[in-house]
């Protein structure tokens, strides 16, 4: 899916595909608040590759989860291809954030007792594409992740790397613009890890897709070609 208005890497009047200003984000615990962002002011254009990096309690993932539409902000302005996404309510976030944006996550939440065929599958159930169209998609997405021959193994049966290779596969069958990683290589070791980053940086190069990843490591954070630091809730380094 596209929700850009204008050419491929600009919206409409030039706009980049994400636009966030003075985002900020509390919540309230035991009567008092907490401020977790801070007024974040950042814009990042579409087919950026992009890492957001800080300490534990910095705001990272708080940020992503609104990247993602998966939070509001507490006030502020979340632009995405030109859209404000303020003014959405909840059932047209749920659609945008479904057609738009492809998650990765540390933990993979892979359904266990489904195949990898099938949990490619799931985010495009929710599409009006046909299940025939899909399940093509999904066996294409499965072979560029080198995965064609594990396609009817059960998340069991796939190591760390192979169950994540599956959600970078999932996080792609609706052709989204935007592809959030949270911690994508938090649960495996070093080599893997460099596998699914250049799974990344291929699908950012290649598929054209901007990428953004939530990390706390230098080695990770190295593939992207932007790294934006975020401390006490602000953008500290772009």
């Amino acid at each position: 899916m596209t929700i850009l208005a204008g050419q491929t890497g600009q919206a409409a009047g030039d706009e980049p595909l994400i636009r966030l200003t003075d985002l900020t984000r509390a919540y309230v615990m035991g009567g008092v608040s907490h401020t977790v962002l801070a007024g974040v002011n950042l814009d990042i254009a579409a087919g950026e590759f992009a890492a957001i990096m800080g300490p534990s309690g910095s705001g990272k993932s708080t940020l992503l989860h609104i990247l993602g539409l998966l939070d509001r902000p507490t006030s502020g302005s979340y632009r995405l291809g030109g859209r404000e996404t303020g003014t959405l309510g909840d059932d047209a976030l749920s659609g945008l954030r479904n057609q738009a944006i492809g998650f990765v996550f540390q933990s993979f939440y892979l359904i266990p007792y489904a195949s990898a065929l099938d949990n490619v599958l799931l985010p495009g159930l929710y599409s009006s594409t046909p299940r025939s169209a899909l399940t093509r998609r999904a066996m294409e997405l499965l072979d560029k992740v080198g995965l064609t021959a594990q396609a009817q193994h059960k998340p069991s049966q796939l190591s760390g790397g192979q169950q994540q290779r599956v959600a970078l596969a999932r996080s792609l069958i609706n052709d989204p613009d935007l592809i959030l990683a949270d911690e994508p290589t938090g649960q495996l070791d070093s080599a893997t890890s460099a596998e699914i980053m250049e799974l990344l940086a291929v699908i950012n190069r290649e598929a054209g897709k901007t990428v953004i990843v939530v990390t706390h490591d230098v080695a990770t954070a190295g593939y992207a070609r932007r790294q934006i630091l975020v401390h006490d809730g602000r953008v500290a380094q772009d």
